[in-house]
Formats: C-alpha cells, structure tokens, sequence
C-alpha cells in the first residue's frame, strides 16, 4: 500500500466548490531555449516540460547535498497485461535490468540467434500441453540459455551504475505503472543520462530463464503471505470486472509457467513510448542544462499512438460479501470499501475520513479503540488508484475475542462517524498535521520524484496545482459535508475478510524447474560499459562534520545541552536521552506502553491525545535496549505547550488498573502472535546463534511476571524519569541561548542526576564446529541465515568493512547475488554481509541470507557456503565497489538534527571526531588482496550457525544434519515465554 502521505498530495479536487486556486495556479515560462509550466509557491519548485517527441519531464532542484534522484515511470502495468499473460509488465520490469545490444553482451551478433532461438523455443513451450513434451522443451532452453550466456555480461548494468556512484538501483510494477528508480552523483549526471537512454533504446531479453525463476521465487513469496492472500481475494470481489481485482501484478502460476518473449516485446513496443513516459529528477540540479541533457539523450525516442486500459464502469456493490482466509500468521479482520476515481471530490473526502477515524493520535479507532483497548489494534487508511480506491477498516482481536467481535467494534466507529459524534476541529487538525508532514517530506529528494512521478501516473501532471491545493480545499470541508456522504458511503457494501490462524489447504507453489546455472562472466566488461566509465568526471569532495563547530554545546542545570539551529522553518525536535533502557530496567518498555493509556489530575488520556493532534505536535517515550529518549516535535510556535504538556503527563500521570489489566492482556495476546510471525522467529533464531540460550531477544519477562506487573511499578519509573542522568538535544529554530534559557524554564531537573542501575550483560557463544538452529514453520519457502561472530570491534576495520560488504554480498551488483540470483537462480532475495555493531565494546557479526523454495534448500546453502569460503576475484567489479565506498562517503551530507545523531553513534564507537574521516582515507589505499585477506582471515573456512525457518513437510531433517549439529528449538526457547 502507498505512503499515505504521499497519496494525499495526488489527491485532485476538479469542478468543485472545494477548489481554492487563489495560492497555486499554473504560469508558463522559458529559459535555456525551452519551455516549461510551474505552479506558484511550489515547495518543490518543480518545472513540468514536455519535449518534442511526447515525453514528460519534471526537474526540481534542491541543491543541499551533490546527489540527484531518478525515476523513470511508464503508464503501464498490471492493468494493461493481456488477459492471457498476466504478469507480463511485471517480467518486463526485470528484463529491463539485462542490457541491450551494446551493453550487457561481449559479442551481440553471436548472442543474438541463440536468443532468437530461445524466444522460439518458449513460443513452443507456451503452445504445448504435453508435460513430457514440455520439459524437452524446457532442456532445451535451458541448455541455450547456457550457451548464449557465454555471450552476456550479467548485471552489467548494476555494476555500471555502481560504478558511476548509485546506490539506490531499483523498479516495482503496480496496477497502473513500472517505475524506474535510481540516485546518482550530481557530477555523473552525463554517465547517467546516456546509460539511461541506452537502456530503454533497444532492451535486449538475455538471461531470461534465470530471471524467470526468481521471478518463481517471488511468486511463491506472496504465496507464504497470508496479508498478500487477503489483499488478492478481497480485490477480485471489490472489482469483479476491473483489472485491479482480476489481474495481480506478478500474474497466476499458469501464465508465470507459460512465458511468452515475443508478447513482452510486444508490450514494450505498445507502452514504453515517451508520450506515456515521464523522466522525474529531484536534486543538485540546474534545470536549464539538465533539459537540454535530457532532450538530447532521449530524442531518439518516437511518439506512438496510444490506447490505454479504459475499462467499463463496475457496478454498485450492494450487499456484504465474506472471505476466508487461513495461514500461520495471527488472526485478523479487514474490511475493504470501494471508493472512487483519483480526481473527484469523493476521494479527497474519503481521505479526510481516514483520519477522522484513525490518524493515530486522535482518530475515533485511536480514541475509542485503540486507548481503550478494546482490540488488540485498529487502523483505517485509503488507498488511491487512478480509477478507484480501496478504503479499509482492519482489527487485531486482543485475548478472547472473536473476528466477529473485533468487526462490530469496526461498525460501531463508522456508525459514530455517521451520527455525527466527533469534534469539527479533527478536520482542522487532520489539515495542520498534514502540512506540517508535508513540510518536512518536500525536503527530501525522494519524496519529491515519487509525488510528481505518481501524478503523472494518475492523471498525466496535469492537476498538480490541485494537488498542491488538496490540503486546503480539505479545510473547507464541513462537518455536515462529511456526515452526509458518510451516510451513503458506508452501507453493507463491503468486503470483509476474515484471517484464521490455521492451514491453507489450497496452497500452491510454482515448482523449480531444471535450470543450469549461466556464465555470468563478471569480469569482462563491454565496449558501452568501457567507454561510460571512461567519461571525464569532476570529483566532488567530501564534506565532513566538525563536532566542535557544527554543534552548540551548553548546561541547563546539572543536564548536558546538544543544539543545532534550524534556519530553513520553523519545525523543531526535542529530545531528552538517556543512557540506560531495557537492559538496565526490564519494566521499562513497559512503563512506556502504559504511559499512553494514563490521564493527570487535570487531563484524561483522551484529552492528552486530542490535544497533541490539535497544535500539531507530536511526543513519544522510546526504550530500546540501552538508550531511551523523550521525543518532542512539532511548529516552534507550540513548543512551550507542547513541553509543558510532556512535563505535565510524567509529572502527574495516575494509576489506571482496568488499563493496566487491559494492557497485560494485550502484550499476552501479541506475544501470541509474535510467535506466528516467521520474522520474527528467525530473528530470534538469529540472535540465540550469536548468544546462545540466554541473549538479547529472550531477555524479556515471562508471562507470569507481566500478569504480576504493578501500577506502582511503572508509575515509579514515568515519575521518576527525570532524574535519571540524560542530555537534551535540540533541532529548531532559536539559538542556543534562546532555546536554553526557555528550557531551563519548562524541563524541571534534580540537583543530581540518579545513578542508573548497571545494564545486562551477554557473552557472545563461541563457534565450536557448524551448529544448526531450525524452527518448524508452515511455509512454501525456507528462511536461511548464516551467523558467525566477528570478534570485537576494531576502529580501523571500517574500511575493509565497508568494501568487502560492497564487493562480496551488499548490492546487485555484488558477488552474492550475482552468483546465487543471477547465475544459479536459486533465490529471489540473497546477501551476506559483515555487521558492524553500534558500540565499541559488541562483536562485529558476518550474517548471510537465502530466501528459496524448499527444494533448492540444499543447493542454495551449498552455493552459499562456495563463496563463503572462497572469495572470486573480478577486478573491475573491485574497483566499481571502492569507487562506490568512496564516492558514498563523499557525496553523503550529514545535516539538520542528523548532524546530532550522528555525533552520539560515533561517540558510542569511541570516536570524538566524524568516523567518515577514518573510513574516507583508510578505503583510498585498499586493493583487493586487503580484502581477500580479511575475507580468509574472518569469514572462509569457519564455523557457522545455521538459522532455519521451513516446513518439516517440505524438507528433510537428514539434510539439515549434513550442514551441522541441529538444534530444534521450541518457540518458548526462541521467544523467553
């Protein structure tokens, strides 16, 4: 589901009395020798252009940090997939990865009839029933695909895109669209910019059975989700005719088996044409010379005539139809209405509705449900396509309750919101706090291309100043207005779906086919690739912090004081940090989770909640395992009533035992759940490896101790907090002086800080031979992960780190996934890399991972363990993965409250100085013998732990013993309870 926030300023009002243009209207201007359109008081300050040939581009600089934001989006995606071939879009995505007939092939005239062979021979396969038949078939491809591969340079893309400084390669199909994304160096803009145009002039299909199988791998992913089985089924109900319910993006086993190239070309050819295409850049840009770069690379591109997905009216839903649904994962209800299409004033009051019922903070579920825990969680949110949207209502049930029940408590807010039982000022607030989030998303890069790029999606650009303007037309919207059309939207005419913990009976996988693994021949390089690295680039030099003049030192009392000014709004951060969490106190986290459902002596919790979303501020009481911090954000404008109000709640908050109970039940009934999370199962697989019985994921207390929890206890803790020894850390606008004489007024300290109790101590478990740790789950795939202890930190490894992570297992580029992905297609999802832990006095951790089908298990752990112990040496794959470390830490700027994150992290390492400046100049002389060495010295020919998530009845035991000594650990034994 899309970023809420992201939807909500694609959101456009057309013909209206909402509308309100008065603050952003469209103007036209032309600089450089082009024209172009912008929006007045645009935050982004973005230019709409569009070139000769049809293509749509939006440039909207932001010239804070020397990187540039890409992304390349196409009016196409599961919607316009042939009924016959579902999926399609989505497998195009993937091959557009794999070169074209200059890069990606040592020698295309060689290459190209093995793949026009290939592209026969799957045209017979998609015509033949005849299992025997097809696997000859299937032989045969296979055992082309082996010798075209002699021809193909795999990932050469990624590995250029490394190589020029990229960080970021990756793309997703959805109904609508494929989008394209990558970042880059300002200073490689000319690189970029022709990789690009090259990639999408002439996409050449190689390596397409590997490719394939991952693709396989992806599909039996969202086979082991059960929320990816619920969104599926709930969407073939809600659109009976329309794409979005009748197609899924990655496409039904039957067509994933039967692939046809020759129908991906042609759908290529349809839709990637540039007047349905737009080229959206956010950063270190100046707008003039990027168009005309732009212009100059893509102009080979030929407008086409173009019929997209139009798709009949569904009719009305009229009455309430129930799903099923049974998987391993924790029980929950959904229910999904149909909305309305992305431009209409329908959509723009659903959204509003959202957050009348759940913005959490103040929302009906927040306020009714959630603090009174009458679920164990409620949420409510919108979700926007171009021609409909889906408006959801979802529960936990909490201990005892029923699916059944958890639904009424859904029905019973909405029938509140129907009746008109809510403050007018939600409406007000929902407007405030937007704004503010939207304040701080403009700044960044990514958000900025992912809004214009979705706008184009939706409805060509064109509505932009709407969009701009969705947040006050919101404003204008009147309570009546919302009651009413509450009452004709919300009537029995939804999709309820109910997830039972339980067996799917009809589950599925797509099966592994016989597939070869193919030359990836990673250390050639084509005559493209040479001539792009070639290209002349101007260096762009690192800027490093300076913890001496970037930071504002200063004393509130007996309290340390850490600010940076903010001059560019008038957002602030406020933080008090401690250095003690979990591992000092254990009722800790719990006094933070309590905390939420406590009034004062003046305020009920309800009020605390509504009062927080009514000024547009925001706190939270965090407990991690050795820090807590007090987090205070918002407008400068209310930071006395914010602060005093967080001063307030810890000062004075009472006792609440019906809470309390309420509370201990809930945590019971998630501790449940967690248990049914095979996430979190091999997380905590992964820490016992590191530990042993007794280590940080089980330190917790039993399920006797949290029933015997007291008030007493956890108001001590809140009461008390204070005293404890913290620093007070500020982002915002005033000084120094200003903010620490306000502060000194608000935040009330003891005349000396309370020594903290001594923190948990865990010894890391010493690796005595290969050991296996398996836990039983009911899945289609098997979870894989290698752990191994890397001995205490060492402030001058940094360097070899960080390249050896680049080089071995960190990227798509990297040795890892282009072996057992790319080459042996034995995994969809696959890295290794060596952890470098978060204090000077933790272990370093090499931890690897495959995700596959549990019939590749034993294959993928044996090409897992080939690389492990045996580090292959592709030179000019070294030397793009330095390039990349240094070029990381060179264009990286580390600012606004960052700057004070960053010097705490460095200051747990032992540094009193920016770490980069040690890791910059140590990464300069490393050649890749450094790196085998460290490689030989810390990772091959070690012993492992092995952490296991599969089903029993999908693999062997005998198997797992051939990796180590198994250890079948029971869920009390992983989890502490």
């Amino acid at each position: 589901m899309k970023n809420k926030l992201l939807l909500l300023v694609c959101f456009l009002i057309t013909g209206t009395s909402l509308m309100a243009q008065s603050t952003y209207q469209w103007k036209t201007a032309s600089a450089g020798g082009y024209s172009y359109k912008y929006v007045t008081n645009d935050p982004t300050k973005s230019r709409f252009y569009t070139l000769k040939n049809g293509l749509t581009v939006v440039l909207s600089p932001n010239p804070k940090e020397p990187i540039i934001e890409f992304r390349l989006a196409v009016r196409a995606g599961s919607n316009t997939d042939p009924r016959t071939a579902t999926g399609l879009a989505h497998y195009l995505e993937h091959l557009l990865f794999k070169g074209t007939d200059k890069f990606g092939t040592l020698d295309f005239a060689k290459e190209k009839p093995l793949l026009d062979k290939i592209d026969a021979l799957y045209e017979q396969y998609h015509e033949t029933k005849d299992p025997v038949k097809r696997k000859e078939i299937y032989a045969l491809i296979d055992k082309t695909s082996g010798d075209a591969s002699s021809y193909s340079i795999a990932n050469e893309y990624d590995k250029m895109m490394k190589a020029i400084g990229g960080q970021s390669t990756n793309a997703h199909t959805w109904y609508e669209e494929t989008v394209y994304k990558e970042d880059f160096p300002s200073n490689a803009t000319d690189q970029f910019l022709a990789l690009q145009a090259e990639r999408f002039r002439a996409p050449v299909f190689r390596i397409f059975h590997t490719e394939l199988e991952a693709v396989y791998e992806e599909k039996n992913r969202g086979l082991d989700n059960d929320s990816w089985k619920v969104n599926e089924q709930t969407g073939a109900l809600l659109f009976p005719t329309h794409n979005y319910g009748q197609q899924t993006t990655i496409g039904t086993v039957e067509h994933l088996k039967n692939p046809s190239l020759l129908e991906i070309r042609k759908y290529y050819n349809k839709y990637y044409v540039p007047n349905n295409m737009v080229i959206a850049l956010a950063g270190d840009l100046n707008p003039d010379e990027m168009i005309k770069k732009i212009d100059q690379s893509f102009a080979y591109m030929k407008a086409k005539p173009l019929e997209l997905y139009n798709p009949a009216p569904e009719k009305p839903l009229t009455q309430v139809q129930k799903i099923d649904v049974y998987g391993p994962s924790a029980e929950s209800v959904r229910m999904s209405y149909r909305g309305y299409a992305q431009n209409t004033t329908q959509s723009l009051l659903l959204d509003l509705i959202s957050s009348i019922l759940y913005n959490g903070k103040a929302g009906l579920l927040d306020i009714n449900l959630n603090k009174q825990q009458k679920v164990l969680g409620a949420s409510a949110g919108y979700q926007q396509m171009k021609d409909y949207g889906i408006f959801t209502l979802a529960a936990q049930p909490k201990q005892g309750q029923s699916l059944d029940d958890a639904q009424k408590l859904l029905l019973d807010q909405v029938n509140i919101l129907k009746k008109g039982d809510f403050d007018e000022s939600l409406i007000k607030a929902t407007v405030a706090n937007s704004k503010l989030s939207l304040l701080q998303a403009f700044d960044k890069n990514p958000f900025r291309v992912e809004s214009v790029t979705n706008e184009f999606i939706l409805n060509r650009g064109e509505n932009w100043d709407k969009s701009l303007n969705a947040l006050d037309a919101m404003a204008k919207v009147t309570k009546k207005q919302v009651i009413d059309f509450a009452n004709g939207f919300f009537t029995d005419n939804y999709v309820v779906a109910y997830k039972h913990k339980g067996e799917d009976k009809n589950i599925g996988k797509v099966e592994k086919p016989a597939i070869t693994p193919v030359k990836t021949n990673a250390s050639e390089t084509s005559e493209f690739a040479k001539k792009l690295l070639a290209m002349q680039v101007k260096p762009i030099a690192p800027k490093f912090l300076d913890y001496k003049k970037d930071l504002n030192y200063g004393k509130v009392e007996i309290a340390d004081v850490i600010t940076v000014q903010n001059k560019e709004n008038s957002i602030f951060n406020l933080s008090y940090r401690f250095d003690m969490g979990a591992w000092n106190y254990r009722l800790q986290p719990y006094a933070a989770q309590y905390l939420s459902f406590l009034s004062t002596d003046k305020y009920t919790a309800e009020e605390i909640s509504k009062a927080f979303y009514n000024i547009a501020c925001s706190y939270s009481f965090n407990v991690s395992n050795e820090v807590t911090t007090i987090n205070i954000s918002g407008l400068q404008e209310n930071f006395d009533k914010a602060v005093s109000l967080v001063e307030h709640i810890f000062a004075n908050c009472k006792p609440n035992e019906q809470a309390l109970n309420e509370l201990k039940s809930r945590i019971l009934k998630s501790r449940e759940n967690n248990k049914l999370n095979k996430a979190s199962i091999l997380n905590g697989l992964t820490t016992y490896a590191q530990y042993g019985a007794s280590n940080p994921f089980n330190y917790t207390l039993s399920n006797e101790e949290v029933k015997n929890i007291t008030s007493d206890q956890l108001l001590y803790i809140l009461h008390n907090i204070n005293n404890y020894r913290h620093a007070i850390t500020y982002y915002g606008p005033q000084t120094l002086a200003a903010f620490t004489a306000n502060i000194g007024k608000l935040h009330k300290l003891p005349k000396e800080f309370t020594p903290e109790a001594p923190g948990k101590k865990f010894t890391y478990a010493t690796e005595n031979g290969n050991q296996v740790y398996f836990a039983n789950y009911d899945m289609v795939q098997s979870e894989i992960r290698w752990v191994r202890n890397g001995g205490p930190y060492n402030q001058t490894w940094a360097p070899k780190v960080t390249l050896f992570n680049s080089y071995f297992g960190g990227g798509m580029g990297s040795v890892v996934f282009q072996t057992i992905r790319e080459s042996k297609a034995l995994a969809y999802s696959t890295f290794a890399v060596f952890s470098s832990p978060d204090k000077k006095e933790k272990n370093y951790t090499l931890v690897a991972y495959v995700g596959s089908q549990a019939d590749k298990m034993n294959d993928a752990v044996n090409a897992m363990n080939e690389l492990l112990n045996d580090l292959p040496r592709t030179d000019k794959a070294f030397d793009a993965s330095k390039y990349n470390a240094l070029n990381s830490i060179a264009t990286s700027r580390v600012t606004n409250e960052d700057i004070i994150g960053a010097y705490f992290s460095d200051k747990k390492l032992g540094f009193d100085h920016d770490s980069r400046i040690d890791e910059y100049s140590g990464l300069k002389p490393l050649h890749f013998d450094d790196v085998k060495t460290f490689h030989e010295n810390n990772v091959a020919n070690k012993a492992f732990n092995y952490c296991i998530v599969a089903s029993e009845k999908n693999i062997k035991m005998d198997d797992l013993a051939k990796f180590g000594t198994v250890t079948k650990l029971t869920l009390e034994q992983i989890f502490g309870y």
